[in-house]
C-alpha cells in the first residue's frame, strides 16, 4: 500500500447557479439512511434473525470512577446477517443523538454493514450516554451531567467490549481478547473513535473515523471556508455581499436601518443582532447535510437559485450584486419553506422566539427531560469541544456575520447551565485542554483510518486540515476524497461518485490486511 493520502480530482460539475436553528449547531453528525424493512435473514443459512430495530439493553456503569454508584441501561442494536465465526465485530457509535435514527448503519447501505458483508462481521450500534433513552439519571440536569464527558463515554466502550454478551451464537465469548472489534464513527463520533483508540491502545483491533472533528476549536470560523470554496461562486459572491451589508448596518447603530433590514427577511421581531445573524447563517449551514446522492434539489441549492436566478436568467460568477441578492434572500425567507420548516411558522413573533437565545427562561434552556439531544450536546460543547461557528476575521472573506463570535455561544452556555456557569465559560481554555488530553490533529494511532472530504465544512477540525504536517502512515492512513460531511459512510454515495467509492475500497483493503494479522490474546 503506497499512497495513503488519496487526493482525487474534482469529478462533478459545479452548478452554474445554483434546518438549522440554534437548536442544531452540529447538524447531527453522520448521514441518515432510510430502512425499508427491519426484517432480515442470515445471508448464508437463510435463517430468520431478530428485526434490526430490536432493542438490547446493557448494564453500563454510571460512573467509571465510582462503580459503587451502580449501572444504567444503555441501548444497543445488532445485525448478524453477515456474521461467520471468527469475523470481526463492527461497533458503530451513535454519537450526539437518538441512535434509533442510525439503524440504517446495520445495513449494507452504509459503510458498517457493507464492510460487515465483505468481512463476515457483525454490526453493533451503541447509543451514547445522555442521548436517546440511554441516560444514567432520569433528567438532564447539571447534577446528572457530572458524569457526562468525553472520558466517561470512552470508558463506556471499554466496559461494553469486556462485559457484553452479544445476542449471537457464542456471543458471550467475543471480548476484545478473543475477537477483533473495529470502532466506527463519523463527525463527533468519529472524533470519539480517535480519542478512544488514543487513550486505550490495543482495545480495538482497528478503527474508522470519518470526518472526525478531532481538534477542538473554540472560534471555528473556518467552518465556512470549504463551503465558500465549493459552493456556486455567484452565490458565494452575493452571500458575502449581503453579510458585509448586514454587519455594516448593525455596526452603524442606526435603529431605523436595522429594523428595515430585519423586515426585509421577515425577521422583524428578532431582537438581538447575534440571533439575527444566526437566522441568516442557518440556511448556509444546510451545506453540511449535502450528499452526492441527493442531487441539486436541496435546501442549499434552492436558496442559491433564489439569489442567482432572475427572470429566467442566471447570474455570472460575480453574482447580481447586493441589491438583487438582498431582495432574493429576503423573498426566500419571507415566502419560502425554509423558515417554516425550521421554526414551524412564518409569524414574525414566532420566528423571534425560534431564534431567541437571550431569554434564559425559554423552554430551549429550561427543558431538562431526557432525549433532548441539543441540551446534552451543548454540555459537551461548553465544557470540552467549543466549535462556535462564526464570521471570519477582518480581511478574510466570510459567509457568516462577524456578530457570531465565541462570546455569543459562551453566553448561551450560561443560559443552558446557570448552575454550572455563573459567568460564561472560556471555550478556548476548554478546547486546549481537550486537545492535550486526546491528541487532536497530532494523533498517529496505529490501525486507525481517517477519512475526510474536501467539501466538508468540518474539514479544518480533522487531520486533513490545510497545511497539516501529520500526513499519516501505512498504519494510520489518511484518506482524502471529493466528499461532503461523512459522505464515505454512505454506500449509496459511493455508487454515484467514484471518489467516494475509492476511499471505501481503500478502507476495505486496510481492514482485510489488518484482520488477517490479528491474533487473539486469550
Amino acid at each position: 500500500m503506497a499512497l495513503l493520502r488519496v487526493v482525487t480530482p474534482l469529478i462533478l460539475a459545479v452548478y452554474a447557479y445554483a434546518s438549522q436553528s440554534i437548536r442544531s449547531v452540529s447538524g447531527r453528525g453522520v448521514p441518515k439512511v432510510h430502512v425499508e424493512s427491519y426484517e432480515v435473514t442470515h445471508k448464508v443459512t437463510g435463517e430468520a434473525l431478530p428485526p434490526l430495530d430490536t432493542v438490547y439493553l446493557f448494564d453500563q456503569l454510571i460512573d467509571h470512577n465510582n462503580p459503587a454508584l451502580g449501572t444504567f441501561q444503555q441501548r444497543y442494536w445488532v445485525s448478524s446477517q453477515y456474521y461467520q465465526p471468527g469475523g470481526p465485530i463492527l461497533l458503530m457509535s451513535g454519537g450526539e443523538g437518538d441512535a434509533t435514527e442510525l439503524i440504517g448503519y446495520l445495513t449494507n447501505y452504509t459503510i458498517t454493514g457493507w464492510l460487515a458483508e465483505k468481512l463476515n462481521g457483525t454490526v453493533v450500534l451503541i447509543e451514547h450516554r445522555f442521548f436517546g433513552e440511554s441516560n444514567p439519571y432520569p433528567d438532564l440536569s447539571v447534577e446528572s451531567f457530572r458524569v457526562h464527558n468525553l472520558q466517561q463515554s470512552i470508558d463506556d466502550y471499554e466496559y461494553f467490549l469486556k462485559n457484553v454478551h452479544l445476542p449471537i451464537p457464542g456471543g458471550d465469548q467475543l471480548g476484545p481478547d478473543k475477537a477483533p472489534w473495529i470502532l466506527f464513527g463519523g463527525s463527533y463520533s468519529g472524533a470519539l473513535a480517535s480519542y478512544t483508540m488514543y487513550k486505550k491502545p490495543g482495545l480495538f483491533a482497528a478503527g474508522y473515523a470519518s470526518s472526525a472533528v478531532v481538534e477542538a476549536i473554540a472560534d471555528f470560523w473556518e467552518y465556512y471556508t470549504p463551503i465558500r470554496q465549493y459552493m456556486p461562486q455567484n452565490c458565494s459572491a452575493d452571500v458575502q455581499a449581503v453579510i458585509a451589508h448586514v454587519d455594516k448596518v448593525f455596526e452603524s447603530g442606526n435603529e431605523a436601518e436595522i429594523q428595515s433590514l430585519k423586515d426585509t427577511f421577515g425577521l422583524s421581531d428578532v431582537a438581538h443582532g447575534g440571533d439575527f445573524a444566526w437566522a441568516l447563517a442557518s440556511v448556509i449551514n444546510t451545506w453540511q447535510s449535502l450528499q452526492f446522492s441527493s442531487g441539486p434539489n436541496t435546501t442549499f441549492f434552492n436558496f442559491c437559485d433564489a439569489l442567482e436566478v432572475k427572470d429566467g436568467e442566471i447570474a455570472g460568477p460575480d453574482g447580481w450584486g447586493l441589491e438583487q441578492a438582498l431582495a432574493g434572500w429576503g423573498s426566500y425567507y419571507k415566502n419560502g419553506p425554509f423558515l417554516l420548516s425550521t421554526c414551524g411558522s412564518l409569524n414574525s413573533s414566532t420566528l423571534a422566539t425560534c431564534f431567541d437565545t437571550y431569554d434564559p427562561n425559554a423552554d430551549l434552556f429550561t427543558n431538562i427531560t431526557v432525549n433532548n439531544w441539543n441540551r446534552s450536546w451543548y454540555w459537551l460543547l461548553c465544557n470540552e469541544l467549543g466549535f462556535s461557528l462564526g464570521g471570519a476575521p477582518q480581511g478574510t472573506p466570510t459567509l457568516a456575520s462577524r456578530m457570531l463570535a465565541p462570546e455569543y455561544y459562551e453566553r448561551i452556555c450560561t443560559n443552558f447551565f446557570p448552575e454550572a456557569f455563573r459567568s460564561p465559560p472560556n471555550m478556548f481554555i476548554n478546547a486546549d485542554r481537550t486537545n492535550r488530553l486526546y491528541g487532536g490533529w497530532n494523533v498517529t494511532t496505529e490501525r486507525l483510518i481517517f477519512l475526510n472530504g474536501l467539501r466538508d465544512p468540518w474539514r479544518e477540525t480533522g487531520v486533513a486540515v490545510d497545511g497539516s504536517t501529520n500526513l499519516g502512515s501505512d498504519l494510520n492512513p489518511h484518506l482524502l476524497g471529493d466528499g461532503y460531511h461523512a459522505t464515505d459512510m454512505s454506500i449509496i454515495d459511493g455508487d454515484v461518485n467514484p471518489s467516494v467509492r475509492a476511499v471505501q475500497l481503500k478502507a476495505l483493503q486496510y481492514f482485510s490486511q489488518w484482520l488477517s494479522e490479528w491474533k487473539p490474546s486469550a
